[in-house]
């Protein structure tokens, strides 16, 4: 990507353009009408739009308000109203609500008189200039009377997605985040602009998507609040590697090749984990919930193909200006996200330029509280969790469900609309039922209308039953049915639930069947249900999820509990803080909260899905440099330190910048997207400053080495993940050894081999160069097969470093397998010799050589392991003695490790591989289960 840096841009830049001209092209527009396949609300609604168009369809509420409370008085200009609306664009029906064919179209009083209004277009491609043509006929026909005239209903349902000085003031704060951690403008505004290219590009494939399929009208702005966070954090972590490595004096490209390949591992992991949760979306089996997931999937991918393409591009133009100036704050900095702040961190001593004394490890912010935190590591987990129980308390209040009209912003057209019905009518009248039914079989079709309206009136929680009439072909009759209460109330559920309860016995009473409780209310409360329904599968589903991935990354049984436990609290956390919010209405005029009540009903599984990835990224990133440092021979209490201190800056701005872009998201959206980001800004400080950054290093200093404990036989079982690119490291460490000590087919270095109760078998240390002849000797054939079979990749290590063929074990363990053979019949070596002729065999390893054998046949089995080495093989071959080796091996190609030298072209080996002197049956070599493996 450096090296075609400009070819790389260009692209980018292309594909911006190609898909913002595709979505300009294609039209597409999202909708907020929200259906379930499989619903019986959704199937009545088929069933109306099929039989009784008449009844469905786009359609807009019109209010008249009469100035004398007296709307019957001013009939005439009503009906000149109606006529002006009718002839507006798109209008297929205009009902007169003073004809007397809807009972309920006048209120009790008289002073207001409701009519619909039903369009020709489905609301995702309603024409953008059809409700204000409707408002401007509405005024024309009102023009020079009194007569109030309000427009409301599905029409003014979000359709498009508004960028507003709320979150440009948070990408701001992002840019201010930046500055700080980086101390340099040009390397803020880096993450910034590569962040805004890949949200612009998936906004224009959502645009695009939408002309083909239905899109919610929040999935685009879910999108855009996750693509530009993670954006901007995922490249600022490859971008803070970058600048550190650049702080020791590394050369730009070399710098940026190890940037990517090592904190962008990190970020395709921590990508791949929000991909995977959001995706996991799909198992609600809701549709529309489904393209949301999708759509925010697609807006974390394209960050993170453009944090691995885009900047490392962008950043090779940028070249020498992004290295910090030695001795400044910044490289100082960098040089602790380097190698952690410790006394032998460079410039880190004395006046922080390389003095001889006071050194201390809490220079830093992070790593103070680190300490304060791991100080009394058992009273700060306590006092975590008892706070976090405490934030989750108003989550037992939290109400879910779908919003309508009356959540709008107060002043709209909308809303006022929504208010005057609720006064004048009830709450009912915004929230309609229609019971439809087929009377197909009815000889009276209109009396078993009115006799079903009359039974219907009948059930509790049902306020008034209104137009009750068959379809102009009579084959399938509607009943509108005014509930008690409002949409979100629990009466109307229960209502809607009591009617289908009653189905069989209405159905078999009147002659009818197929009876149905449908329209947009039922809807509703059936998508709040398949909500409800989901929710426990889909926390398995990522608590599982959660559980698995860890425990492959860290290796760990408590580090995988204890994080999953974490994302647990913060979860709910945040939904406690949701609760107060919308439903206590705590700080709800700060944050611009118009409205108390239920929030959207798939709140829940968004949360979990969102924070489920991004609290992943976190442990991650704080978690893998605590690993590591105690994997390199630290004790458990300073390598949570060192670990936390080297990674708390760049992980504490990642976390301010995805807080700042969420709560910019608060104020200005609507209803939908209010809660979800409120619950996100707090589920993330909740998650990166209380849970991973204060419980986490408390928890792991609590348990010690006990932290990093994982049965062997579940290690051997699983696959190796490198998260954070520590192969390349090992690769570097081993390129940098061979510059040194020169070419080796296997360098083994206090290597490790243990049984299955972590007993040590063998400690091996020894180098085999090409062409050598390593002898392995010692009496415990077992602990002999263990080494030889750890050498082949077939047996994982327990410690020490281990590279054969310049692989490195274990994370290439089945590259080295696939081409390693291990022989234990030492006379099967001819289909190796071919191999060694054509130049395809560098390795071979054979046990057993000395065993049960003539003196003749010995010498033929040595003779042909030489003949092999000669052809510039490495033999490594086991045996009981090295004084068969000794006898038939020529002193320049044998090596015996502590009892042969090498040759003096080449390096010395180091210290002996260390084999048990005894088969004893104590010996854990001897254990038949691990001696069944290495075979």
């Amino acid at each position: 990507m450096a090296r075609h840096r400009r070819a790389v841009l260009t692209s980018w830049l292309a594909l911006l353009v190609a898909v913002g001209a595709l979505a300009g092209l294609s039209g597409g527009q999202p909708q907020d009408e929200l259906t379930i396949p499989g619903t019986e609300a959704q199937e009545g609604l088929d069933v109306l739009d099929q039989r009784f168009p008449e009844a469905g369809g786009t359609t807009a509420q019109i209010l008249f308000v009469a100035p004398g409370g007296d709307v019957r008085a001013v009939a005439d200009q009503v009906r000149d109203v109606l006529a002006e609306i009718a002839d507006a664009p798109d209008v297929e029906y205009v009902g007169d609500p003073l004809d007397g064919t809807d009972p309920l179209a006048v209120s009790d009083d008289g002073s207001h008189a409701l009519t619909t209004v039903r369009l020709g277009s489905e609301l995702g491609d309603l024409d953008p200039g059809t409700v204000p043509a409707l408002e401007a006929a509405a005024e024309r026909g009102s023009a020079g009377t009194d007569l109030e005239v309000h427009i409301g209903g599905s029409v003014y349902a979000e359709t498009s997605v508004h960028i507003t000085v709320a979150e440009v003031l948070g990408v701001v704060v992002a840019m201010v985040v930046l500055a700080i951690t980086f101390g340099s403008f040009l390397a803020a505004g880096m993450p910034l602009l590569t962040a805004v290219i890949g949200v612009g590009i998936t906004m224009a494939a959502i645009l695009a998507l939408a002309a083909l399929t239905p899109v919610s009208s929040t999935a685009p702005t879910l999108a855009l609040m996750i693509g530009l966070a993670v954006g901007i954090d995922y490249a600022l972590f490859v971008l803070s590697r970058h600048r550190s490595q650049l702080a020791t004096g590394m050369s730009v490209e070399e710098s940026i090749a190890r940037s990517v390949a090592t904190a962008g591992s990190a970020v395709v992991f921590a990508g791949a984990t929000v991909v995977i949760a959001l995706c996991g979306l799909f198992v609600v089996g809701i549709p529309f919930l489904t393209v949301m997931g999708l759509t925010a999937a697609l807006a974390v991918t394209i960050a993170v193909v453009i944090a691995l393409t885009g900047l490392p591009a962008l950043v090779a133009v940028a070249g020498e200006r992004l290295r910090p100036r030695p001795g400044s704050r910044a490289a100082v900095r960098a040089l602790v996200e380097q190698h952690g702040d410790s006394p032998d961190t460079p410039g880190l001593v004395g006046s922080g330029q390389g003095g001889a004394s006071g050194a201390t490890s809490a220079r830093t912010m992070g790593s103070r509280w680190v300490h304060l935190v791991t100080r009394r590591p058992l009273l700060t987990v306590l006092v975590v969790v008892l706070g976090l129980g405490a934030m989750a308390i108003p989550a037992k209040d939290l109400a879910l469900g779908l919003p309508d009209n009356g959540s709008a912003e107060p002043g709209s057209p909308e809303r006022v609309t929504y208010d005057l019905i609720d006064e004048a009518y009830g709450p009912g009248f915004n929230a309609t039922l229609v019971v439809t039914v087929d009377i197909i079989r009815s000889t009276d079709p209109l009396g078993v209308m009115a006799d079903l309206a009359e039974d219907l009136r009948g059930f509790e929680g049902v306020a008034q039953v209104g137009m009750a009439t068959p379809n102009p072909t009579i084959d399938l009759g509607i009943v509108q049915v005014i509930p008690q209460g409002s949409q979100d109330e629990e009466v109307t559920a229960r209502l809607v639930a009591d009617i289908r309860d009653q189905r069989e016995a209405l159905e078999a009473r009147h002659g009818v069947t197929d009876l149905r409780v449908t329209g947009m209310t039922a809807a509703a409360v059936d998508i709040s249900d398949r909500l409800s329904g989901a929710l426990l599968p889909f926390a398995v589903l990522v608590v599982g999820l959660s559980l698995v991935l860890l425990t492959v990354v860290f290796r760990s049984i408590a580090v995988p509990l204890k994080a999953t436990a974490g994302y647990l609290l913060s979860v709910v956390a945040a939904f406690g803080a949701v609760a107060a919010v919308f439903q206590w209405g705590w700080l709800a005029d700060l944050l611009n909260v118009t409205s108390l009540g239920p929030v959207i009903s798939f709140l829940p599984i968004i949360l979990m899905g969102v924070l489920f990835g991004l609290a992943m990224d976190y442990e991650v990133f704080l978690v893998s440099r605590m690993r590591e440092a105690y994997v390199h021979g630290a004790d458990a209490l300073t390598a949570v330190r060192a670990g936390f201190t080297a990674s708390a800056r760049v992980v504490t701005a990642a976390a301010v910048i995805m807080i700042s872009v969420f709560t910019a998201f608060i104020p200005a959206s609507s209803q939908m997207v209010k809660p979800i980001a409120l619950g996100l800004a707090v589920g993330i400080f909740v998650d990166a400053f209380i849970v991973r950054m204060t419980l986490v290093p408390a928890v792991l200093a609590l348990l010690g080495d006990k932290a990093w404990w994982l049965p062997r036989r579940l290690d051997r079982a699983m696959p190796v993940l490198d998260v954070e690119g520590a192969a390349l490291e090992h690769h570097l460490d081993h390129e940098a050894w061979v510059a040194e000590h020169g070419v080796a087919t296997v360098r083994a270095e206090q290597v490790v081999v243990a049984d299955e109760q972590d007993a040590p078998v063998a400690v091996v240390d020894v180098v085999a160069r090409p062409g050598q002849v390593v002898v392995l000797a010692g009496p415990d054939r077992v602990a002999r097969r263990a080494v030889l079979s750890a050498l082949a990749g077939r047996l994982r290590t327990s410690g020490g470093t281990l590279v054969v063929l310049d692989r490195v074990l274990p994370d290439e363990a089945a590259w080295v397998r696939a081409r390693v053979p291990l022989l234990t019949d030492p006379d099967a070596t001819e289909p190796v010799a071919r191999a060694a002729s054509q130049g395809r065999a560098a390795l071979v390893l054979v046990d057993d050589v000395d065993l049960d054998v003539s003196p003749e046949h010995l010498a033929d089995r040595w003779a042909r392991l030489v003949d092999l080495a000669r052809a510039g093989t490495t033999v490594v071959a086991g045996c009981e003695a090295a004084t068969s080796a000794e006898r038939h091996v020529p002193p320049d190609l044998l090596v015996v490790p502590n009892a042969s030298p090498t040759p003096p072209s080449t390096p010395p080996s180091t210290p002996p591989s260390t084999l048990p002197a005894s088969p004893s049956p104590a010996t854990p070599g001897t254990d038949p289960a691990l001696h069944q493996e290495a075979l």
